[in-house]
């Protein structure tokens, strides 16, 4: 697929003119050791690769605002030894061409190069903190550049986090990044029809996962965007779990939250669904709660709305369902105020969603929720899970439902990009063939 690196120019502009003055420096991921010679496969670092579509490891960009504004690069060289045994390098000269900066230098030349950029910049900007290791290498710099201040050449006197502009600037999609994400979508709908279509009672979930992982890389996505969970019966009531080595039974519900990564962007669905095809009259019940809580936080998800709209939206529909299962007791209010609700329900209706799943952006301005604007991408997850309990009917136990979509904020109100995957009851017991 053919790139238009005229979007990461303009993106590079645009934090160089947001700068305004001094030098930012954006490392990407390193690579990371799996064990003895081997490593985890490499994903690059979001911001450095929103700035330069560069994938490669060992890289680090360099931005100079001001007069005289400045994109440069440092990667590795080529070397056609290496790239025998570990495939194709660009080289400091091919990369400066094929991507559009203004200069790039072999990466074993960058602190030498740094400690001439940095003098006399007013400013230092880079990811403060994400890295100690490069902490003390900014630090080191900055040190060595002082040393030559008998020869009149400053250093920063301003360290800043460069993801203070960044994540502001990655929180509103561009046209570009839509596209990406309604085929992450697309591509991740597929593979939850296929995970319902494939499921059948004394699998397990380890099984059900490779059915959604084949049908990532069979349309381009080679990765999932996080470690999907596939969860049976009450491991659907533990929230991040992982294990997907269970059996299922025939009784359980299934929860999958699962979504690929494509071309650096992810998507993140879940769906819950009945192993036998059928839900019981018990988990219909909490199911169309869950739904319809869902239901109402989309609906209030739209411009001129805070952040926290489609949260309180949903949790009032929760609050009334668990009253209604005999769950919770006392008036919506009162189940609101005390937080029995809880119990039953204890996260967050959603999370900005992006080049990470758990995008970047502030959720607040100041002490107030932020409104939501067009262009904003974000999660709609609503949930119920039921371990078992005193004061918990036997026949709701280990029930755990959460319904997700991803939905972005436009003009007219908003678009769900997952809407495709089924989640009415009649649709995944139509789609299962035993309706």
């Amino acid at each position: 697929m053919t790139m238009d690196m005229t979007i990461y120019t303009e993106r590079r502009a645009r934090l160089i003119e947001q700068m305004q003055h001094g030098i930012a420096i954006i490392p990407t991921a390193p690579e990371v050791a799996r064990n003895a010679d081997t490593h985890y496969g490499y994903r690059h670092d979001s911001n450095f690769y929103y700035l330069s579509g560069f994938t490669e490891p060992e890289a680090v960009l360099v931005m100079i605002a001001g007069d005289e504004p400045l994109s440069i690069l440092f990667c590795r060289e080529k070397n056609l030894e290496r790239e025998i045994w570990d495939g194709h390098r660009y080289g400091p000269d091919a990369a400066q061409e094929q991507f559009g900066f203004d200069a790039a230098y072999p990466v074993e030349q960058l602190d030498e190069k740094l400690t001439e950029l940095i003098g006399n910049q007013t400013a230092l900007l880079y990811p403060l903190g994400l890295d100690p290791a490069w902490d003390q290498r900014i630090l080191g710099l900055r040190g060595a550049v002082q040393e030559k201040s008998r020869s009149g050449i400053r250093a920063p006197d301003q360290i800043r986090d460069v993801r203070a502009l960044l994540n502001e600037m990655r929180l509103f999609k561009d046209d570009h990044e839509l596209d990406i994400m309604r085929r992450a979508a697309a591509i991740s709908t597929a593979a939850h029809k296929r995970a319902m279509r494939f499921t059948r009672p004394d699998m397990f979930e380890y099984q059900v996962e490779a059915e959604l992982l084949h049908e990532f890389c069979s349309h381009g996505a080679r990765h999932p965007a996080y470690t999907s969970i596939v969860a049976g019966g009450s491991n659907a009531c533990v929230l991040h779990y992982v294990g997907n080595n269970a059996q299922l039974r025939d009784v359980d519900l299934l929860l999958i939250d699962a979504g690929c990564e494509l071309g650096g962007y992810a998507s993140d669905i879940t769906r819950t669904f009945p192993v036998g095809g059928k839900f019981s009259a018990e988990q219909k019940d909490v199911y169309e709660i869950v739904l319809a809580a869902q239901s109402a936080a989309i609906a209030a998800a739209v411009p001129g709305h805070t952040w926290n709209a489609p949260h309180d939206a949903a949790l009032r529909v929760l609050a009334q369902g668990f009253i209604d299962l005999k769950l919770c007791h006392g008036s919506v209010d009162t189940v609101l105020e005390s937080g029995s609700y809880k119990q039953f329900y204890m996260h967050r209706t959603g999370h900005w969603l992006g080049m990470d799943v758990h995008d970047v952006g502030d959720y607040k301005i100041g002490d107030d929720w932020r409104p939501l604007q067009p262009g904003m991408v974000l999660t709609v997850e609503p949930g119920c899970y039921i371990r078992p309990a005193d004061n918990v009917p036997m026949s709701l136990w280990n029930i755990g439902i959460r319904i997700e979509d991803d939905v972005v904020i436009t003009d007219k109100g908003n678009e769900v990009l997952t809407d495709a995957a089924p989640k009415a009851v009649a649709d995944i017991e139509a789609l299962m063939g035993r309706s």
